[in-house]
């Protein structure tokens, strides 16, 4: 409780200082929580002055609030970081073990798996999804039989609701367009195609498959935007004044690398980064009805992307791996080591820029650790919700390093994933990856997994990589061989935390065991 009423105590002068719970209960804050999809560290001009890319909203939002410089999606690839965001959880504890769900996959998330969207319920908020999911449906079908990349959905019942998806995992409202270049190509308001997919999408590189008519990827992010203007004008006139949490899921950068005609040619790196300038244009419109509905002072807004990027130039909507590089000179990764899939930086460092316009001090540069997964206990903490210990094993409570509070952040370790499944985790300066390479798709080489053996006094690993960041962000110095002690270290809570079910502090007692090598053999675990 001192923690909240030290919250709404900071920043600029309020019309009504919050001191009380009943206070904090009688005015709970709306939450916008915006996710780019593959944007890079790099690519946004605050977290990289060399960028070709021109990032004004984003810019402003960042002078306006906190940015945080160590704050890592929970994945390299966007399911398991989405799947993590939502539930609190590492994607490993799951079903998400490496890779992205696949066109026609059934849902990711069980319909009784807690979500940030059902703990903001309990607390009377309205919820809402607007744009990319990417969590699995389940598909009706006209013989009963399943969707599949082999029959290409055409047996796929467009009539009947579509179900399994948003609406049951904690959201009041959903309107997207599901994942972008899987079919349908169609929008999908709650769980229904918004027309039925009657014509047949086929153009490079997407899969083919039905589509709604004059179907257009170009307009897809302004659709998604207006959509969730929308959603911030209708909860604003609600009478209740019920509070409400948007997540706002975009798909840009993403490929299909698409921008809106007005965009092109706006910036110095091609067509992506005339998608990345669209993309901070669609921030800065929800910024803009943030505040022209008197809602800036009562909103908590979070911006940032699910992974690293993958600097395509966007040629064919798509363009080569890492050809912003050479044909652009711009670095979406910022000058770190990898991209999008890659246990390196590269692939799960992004950028992370919280405002709540006088709650949060403007202009703040944190380097306090954190990840999305974080979030639900985040929001619970907000919000005054007690999290049972069966739910949310891995979220930490960063709300007052969130706030400007602390410079620190109290999750004392965090653990991210490759798109290959590799495992690293991250302690102070140290970072210790399970693999000897990316564990990436394009980055070689892609590493083998780890190897434990032992001496007469020590257990010696192979196949691994341990960086100080503190003196190599760039993570060129792998110093596994000359600190064994790191190494064992790091690996030891690594398996702590796999064998125990949970990483952040439970109200129950837990005893740890003491000797995780012999007691099971989690090693394994990592051989996905």
């Amino acid at each position: 409780m001192l923690l909240l009423t030290l919250l709404f105590s900071v920043g600029c002068e309020q019309k009504k200082p919050l001191n009380t719970a009943s206070d904090l209960k009688e005015q709970l804050p709306n939450i916008v929580f915006i996710l780019a999809d593959d944007l890079g560290y790099g690519d946004v001009e605050k977290f990289n002055p060399e960028s070709k890319i021109p990032t004004p909203n984003l810019n402003k939002l960042a002078k306006d609030g906190i940015s945080f410089t160590n704050a890592h999606a929970p994945s390299a690839v966007c399911t398991p970081t989405r799947y993590s965001f939502l539930t609190g959880r590492y994607p490993w504890r799951g079903e998400s073990k490496n890779g992205v769900l696949w066109v026609w996959d059934s849902p990711i998330i069980k319909n009784e798996t807690f979500t940030i969207g059902k703990m903001l319920q309990q607390k009377g908020y309205h919820t809402a999804c607007i744009g990319k999911w990417h969590l699995g449906w389940h598909w009706p079908t006209i013989d009963g039989k399943p969707a599949t990349l082999k029959n290409k959905g055409k047996n796929v019942d467009y009539t009947k609701l579509i179900t399994g998806g948003p609406t049951e995992k904690g959201f009041d409202y959903y309107y997207g367009d599901d994942v972008p270049g899987f079919p349908p190509h169609a929008f999908i308001e709650n769980n229904k195609t918004t027309q039925i997919p009657d014509q047949w999408y086929e153009m490079y590189p997407f899969l083919a498959g039905a589509s709604e008519r004059g179907w257009k990827y170009e307009n897809l992010l302004a659709k998604t935007t207006d959509k969730a203007k929308a959603y911030i004008i209708e909860r604003a006139n609600e009478p209740t004044k019920t509070p409400f949490f948007l997540f706002f899921s975009m798909t840009a950068p993403h490929t299909p690398i698409a921008p809106s005609p007005k965009f092109l040619g706006k910036t110095k790196a091609g067509i992506y980064g005339d998608f990345v300038h669209e993309m901070d244009d669609s921030v800065g419109k929800i910024i803009k009805v943030l505040d022209s509905l008197k809602l800036s002072e009562n909103t908590l807004i979070i911006f940032t992307s699910d992974n690293g990027s993958t600097t395509q130039d966007g040629k064919g909507y798509v363009g080569e791996i890492g050809s912003m590089m050479e044909n652009y000179a711009h670095d979406g990764s910022g000058g770190l080591r990898g991209v999008k899939a890659d246990a390196y930086e590269g692939g799960h460092r992004v950028p992370f820029i919280v405002k709540w316009t006088g709650k949060i001090n403007p202009n703040i540069n944190s380097t306090a650790k954190l990840q999305h997964t974080d979030m639900l206990h985040t929001f619970a903490s907000l919000v005054d919700f007690q999290l049972p210990d069966s739910v949310a094993e891995d979220s930490f409570d960063v709300l007052s390093a969130l706030m400007g509070i602390s410079k620190k952040s109290d999750r004392p370790a965090l653990i991210t994933q490759s798109s290959k499944g590799v495992i690293a985790i991250q302690k102070d300066n140290y970072k210790l990856i399970m693999s000897s390479g990316s564990g990436g798709h394009w980055t070689k080489p892609f590493g083998e997994y780890p190897i434990l053996t032992e001496n007469r006094t020590e257990k010696i690993w192979k196949n691994v990589q341990l960086y100080n960041l503190d003196k190599d962000l760039k993570e060129i110095d792998n110093i596994a061989k000359i600190n064994p002690g790191k190494v064992n270290e790091l690996a030891l809570l690594l398996g702590r935390y796999i064998v125990n079910g949970h990483s952040r502090p439970l109200h129950s007692k837990i005893k740890y065991q003491k000797d995780l090598w012999e007691q099971v053999e989690w090693v394994n675990y990592l051989k996905i």
